[in-house]
C-alpha cells in the first residue's frame, strides 16, 4: 500500500515532467519551422537522396562539351559551324527533342555566315530548345535577359530559362519552374524540352509571346519546386561532343530521346555543389537540367511538407519519447528514445519515396537528444534529495552512525549520498540478520506475514511443525514458506468450537484474525493460534504464533480415563466386594464360605488385572523402550507357547500356519511379546470350541508383518474404528463372561506405533477377524546402527 510521502513524491514527478514535456514540446515546436536548423535539416534529407538512388531514365542522352573534344576541337567557344553540324547528325536519329545549354546572345563578328548556318540547322530541325538566362551587372533596357539572338530565337521551337536556386550553404536543391518578366516568364528549360517532344501535355504556355514585355520589366520567380536527384556527378549516358561530331557514335543512340547538349568540361559552363555529389564533386548545369527531366519523366516530386505536418513529424517521436521516460525503466527509456531516434531518420528518409513530402527531422532530433538528459537529470537531483531526506531521518532515528574516514570525503555529492545510504543499508541488514536470528531461535512456530498473508519470515520450529523438515546445516531449502500463502499453509486448521477454518485470506482482508483461538488441523494435532497486527512498521502485517497442545490435549485426555478407571472400573469389583461382605453378615446362611471367598477371590483378580492391564498401558506410553536385537519367529513362537493353558481351557488350539526360518528386529522384547499375546489373548477369548487360531509370520517389502485370525464373532467395519481406544469393549452383550476393560488393544496400538509400524485389521460381522501388526525392516536396521 503505498505511503503519504510515496504519493506526494509520484505527484511531484508528475509536474516535473509535465514542466519538463511542455518545455521540451515548445522548443521542438519552435525549431519546427521551415527557416529553423536549415544545415542539420540539409544534412539529413541530402543523405537521404544519397542513399535512395535510383537509375537514370534510358530516355535521356547527354552530349558532354569535355576536355578531350576540346582538346581535339581547340579553344571555347567553337565557331557556330560545328554546332550546326552536330544538330544536323543528331537530328538524322529522330530524337524526341534536343535541349542546346549553350547560350548564343551575340553576333559572331568573325564568321557572320556561321549564325546563319546555325540558324537554319535549328530551323530545320525544329526541335531544339534554347536557353536564356537573366541578365548580370548594371539595369539593362528590355526584359533583362541575355537571350539568343533573333535569327536563333526565331528558328528554336521553345525557349527555356536555365537557372537553380542555391541555398545559403551554396548547395543546388531546388529550381524554379517559371522564370523572366513578369507578363512573359520562361519555363525552365527541362519543361520546355518536354512541351517539344509531348506538344499535347498540358500546361505549356505560348513558344513566344505576342505581345513582348515592355522594357524594363521585372525579373520574377514562381513554382519554386526541389530537385530529386537520381544520382550524382555521370549518371546519365553521356557522348563526347567530338565523337558526335565525327558520327561515331551508335546509329540509334539519340533515336526517341531527349538530347542535352552542354559543357561538362572543367572551367568552362556552369559547375554546381548538390546533395548527391561526392567528396565534393560539382555537376555541369546540362546534368542538374537532366536530373530534372530525369524526374519528371519518372514521375518522382518531392515537396517540402506544410509547416503543420512537419510539426507534427517533430513533436510525436519526442512526445512518445517523454512518456516512455514516464512509464519505464531508465535502461528501457534510452533504448526507446534511441530507438525513435534512429525511425525518425529513417522515416525522413524514405518518406521523400514513398510521399512526395521532405520533411525536415533536426527538430525532433534535438528534442530526442534534450529530453532524456533532462529527465535524468531531474530525476537524480530528486534521488540525491531523497538519499539526504532518508538520511537525516535515519540520524534521527538513531540507526545510522555519521561516516567518517576516506568513504565520508571521497567522491562527489551523489557518490557521498552513495556511500552513507549502503552503510545504513549494511547496519539495517545487520539489524534484520539479528531479528531474524532471534526469530529463528524461538521454541514456538513463529510467522510474519504482510497484510496479504504472504509469509515473510518463518522459523525453524514453524518449518518443522508445519512441513516435518528438520533443521539441517547448509539445507538449500532455507525457507521453504516464505512467499506462500498463510491461508493455505494454515487451511487445515479447524476452529474446534465452530469447526470453521481459522485462518482465511476473508479474514486476513477484514482484519479480522483472532488473537487466541484453539484449533485441530488434518494430522489430529490441537494447537493454539495467537495472531497479532502490527502497524508500526513501514508495512503493516500479522505475527503468527503457533503452540501445540498436543501433549497437554493427551495428558489431559490421560488423566480423565485414568480418573474414569479410577472411579469406575477399578472402584466396580471392589465395591462388590464390600456388597458381597456385607450381604454375608446380614445373611449369613444363604451363602457358605467357601462361596464367599470364591467370589471375593474372582473380584479381587479383576481389580487387579484392571490394575495391571492400566499400569501396562501407561507404561508403554512413556516408558523408554529397551531395544535389543530379536528374531520376530522366536517372539511368535514364545507368545503361542505362553497361551497354550488358556487356549487349552477354551477348547482352541493355537497354530503357527506361516513362518520364516529368521526375521532379524530391533526392538523391546518384552513390548511386543506383550503386545503380540494381547492379540492371540483375544483371539482365544472370543473363538468358539473347537476352533483354531491361525498366527503367520510374513516379509513385505520393508515389512515384517504378523498375523493372527480367530474364527470368532467378526467385527463390523462400522465399529472398527473404536478398537484401540482405551476402555472400549465391542462386545459386552454378546460375551458377556469375558471380562475387561478394553486397554489390551489400545496397548497393542501404543507398542506397534513406538516400534514405527500400524496395526490392519481384516473382518466383518459373522467371519471372524485377522489382526496384522506390521513392523518396519529399516527399524532394525536403524536401531542397530544406533
Amino acid at each position: 500500500m503505498p505511503t503519504q510521502h510515496s504519493r506526494t513524491r509520484n505527484q511531484q514527478r508528475r509536474v516535473e515532467w509535465a514542466a519538463i514535456a511542455l518545455t521540451l514540446l515548445a522548443l521542438v515546436a519552435w525549431l519546427s519551422t521551415p527557416s529553423a536548423l536549415p544545415r542539420t535539416n540539409h544534412l539529413v534529407q541530402d543523405t537521404g537522396l544519397r542513399l535512395v538512388s535510383r537509375p537514370p531514365q534510358p530516355g535521356i542522352a547527354v552530349i558532354a562539351v569535355d576536355d578531350r573534344s576540346i582538346g581535339v576541337i581547340g579553344r571555347w567557344p567553337w565557331r557556330r559551324a560545328l554546332h550546326a553540324q552536330l544538330i544536323q547528325n543528331v537530328s538524322r536519329q529522330q530524337p524526341l527533342v534536343i535541349g542546346m545549354d549553350v547560350l548564343f546572345n551575340e553576333d559572331d563578328l568573325d564568321y557572320p555566315e556561321d549564325d546563319l548556318l546555325l540558324a537554319d540547322a535549328v530551323a530545320r530541325s525544329g526541335r531544339v530548345v534554347l536557353p536564356v538566362m537573366q541578365r548580370q551587372g548594371p539595369y539593362d533596357p528590355g526584359d533583362g535577359a541575355d537571350r539568343p539572338i533573333a535569327a536563333l530565337e526565331q528558328a528554336a521551337a521553345r525557349l527555356g530559362h536555365v537557372h537553380v536556386a542555391a541555398d545559403e550553404d551554396g548547395v543546388v536543391r531546388s529550381l524554379y519552374t517559371r522564370e523572366g518578366p513578369a507578363s512573359a516568364p520562361w519555363q525552365h528549360f527541362s519543361m520546355a524540352m518536354r512541351c517539344v517532344a509531348t506538344p499535347s501535355l498540358g500546361g505549356c504556355p505560348p513558344a513566344r509571346w505576342s505581345d513582348p514585355p515592355a522594357d524594363g520589366a521585372r525579373w520574377e520567380r514562381a513554382g519554386r519546386r526541389l530537385i530529386p536527384y537520381a544520382g550524382g556527378p555521370g549518371h546519365f549516358t553521356t557522348y563526347s561532343y567530338i565523337d558526335v561530331l565525327r558520327g561515331e557514335v551508335p546509329a540509334d543512340a539519340f533515336r526517341g530521346k531527349y538530347v542535352l547538349v552542354g559543357s561538362v568540361a572543367a572551367g568552362l559552363g556552369d559547375m554546381f555543389a548538390t546533395p548527391v555529389g561526392q567528396e565534393s564533386r560539382l555537376m555541369p548545369g546540362v546534368e542538374v537540367i537532366a536530373q530534372v527531366l530525369d524526374a519528371d519523366l519518372a514521375g518522382v516530386h518531392i515537396h517540402s511538407a506544410p509547416p503543420a505536418l512537419n510539426m507534427a513529424f517533430n513533436l510525436l517521436p519526442v512526445v512518445l519519447a517523454l512518456l516512455a521516460l514516464l512509464l519505464l525503466g531508465p535502461f528501457a527509456a534510452l533504448l526507446t528514445s534511441i530507438a525513435l531516434g534512429a525511425l525518425t531518420l529513417a522515416l525522413a528518409v524514405v518518406l521523400p519515396v514513398w510521399t512526395g513530402l521532405q520533411f525536415a527531422p533536426a527538430a525532433a532530433l534535438i528534442g530526442l537528444v534534450l529530453a532524456y538528459p533532462l529527465w535524468s537529470w531531474r530525476r537524480l537531483s530528486a534521488a540525491a534529495q531523497f538519499l539526504r531526506l532518508q538520511m537525516e531521518n535515519l540520524q534521527r532515528q538513531g540507526l545510522v552512525i555519521p561516516l567518517r574516514g576516506p568513504a565520508a570525503h571521497s567522491g562527489d555529492f551523489l557518490e557521498r549520498r552513495i556511500n552513507a545510504v549502503e552503510y545504513a543499508s549494511r547496519q539495517l541488514r545487520d539489524m534484520h540478520h539479528f531479528v531474524s536470528e532471534s526469530l529463528q531461535q524461538l521454541p514456538s512456530p513463529t510467522m510474519v506475514c504482510d497484510t496479504e498473508g504472504r509469509i515473510l519470515l518463518a522459523n525453524t520450529a514453524a518449518r518443522r511443525h508445519l512441513l516435518g523438515v528438520a533443521e539441517v546445516e547448509g539445507d538449500p531449502m532455507v525457507w521453504p514458506l516464505q512467499g506462500r500463502q498463510i491461508a493455505d499453509v494454515l487451511g487445515d486448521l479447524i476452529d474446534i468450537a465452530t469447526e470453521q477454518p481459522l485462518v482465511t485470506p476473508e479474514r486476513l482482508a477484514s482484519r479480522s484474525l483472532p488473537a487466541r483461538r484453539e484449533g485441530r488441523d488434518a494430522k489430529g494435532r490441537s494447537v493454539l493460534v495467537q495472531s497479532r497486527q502490527f502497524t508500526d512498521l513501514a508495512q503493516s502485517g500479522w505475527l503468527v504464533t503457533l503452540v501445540d497442545l498436543t501433549e497437554i490435549r493427551s495428558a489431559l485426555q490421560q488423566r480423565d480415563e485414568a480418573m474414569h478407571f479410577i472411579s469406575h472400573d477399578i472402584r466396580a469389583p471392589n465395591a462388590s466386594i464390600l456388597t458381597l461382605l456385607e450381604m454375608h453378615q446380614a445373611y449369613p446362611g444363604r451363602m457358605t464360605d467357601a462361596e464367599l471367598m470364591q467370589l471375593i477371590a474372582r473380584y479381587a483378580k479383576t481389580s487387579l488385572g484392571m490394575a495391571e492391564n492400566f499400569i501396562q498401558l501407561a507404561s508403554a506410553e512413556s516408558q523408554a523402550m529397551r531395544r535389543e536385537p530379536l528374531d520376530l519367529v522366536d517372539v511368535l513362537h514364545q507368545t503361542v507357547d505362553e497361551a497354550w493353558v488358556l487356549a487349552r481351557d477354551a477348547d482352541v488350539e493355537v497354530v503357527v500356519a506361516e513362518a520364516p526360518e529368521t526375521a532379524a528386529f530391533t526392538g523391546d522384547r518384552s513390548l511386543l511379546c506383550r503386545a503380540l499375546g494381547n492379540v492371540v489373548n483375544n483371539a482365544i477369548k472370543y473363538s468358539p470350541g473347537a476352533s483354531t487360531v491361525r498366527c503367520t509370520l510374513a516379509e513385505r517389502p520393508g515389512q515384517w508383518v504378523l498375523a493372527v485370525r480367530d474364527e470368532g464373532p467378526g467385527i463390523a467395519p462400522a465399529l472398527q474404528d473404536k478398537l484401540f481406544a482405551p476402555f472400549q469393549r465391542l462386545h459386552d452383550r454378546s460375551h458377556p463372561g469375558i471380562a475387561g476393560v478394553g486397554l489390551g488393544l489400545a496397548l497393542v496400538r501404543t507398542v506397534v506405533q513406538r516400534h514405527g509400524g500400524s496395526i490392519e485389521v481384516e473382518s466383518d460381522e459373522g467371519k471372524g477377524a485377522e489382526f496384522r501388526l506390521v513392523l518396519p525392516q529399516t527399524d532394525a536396521v536403524a536401531a542397530t546402527a544406533e
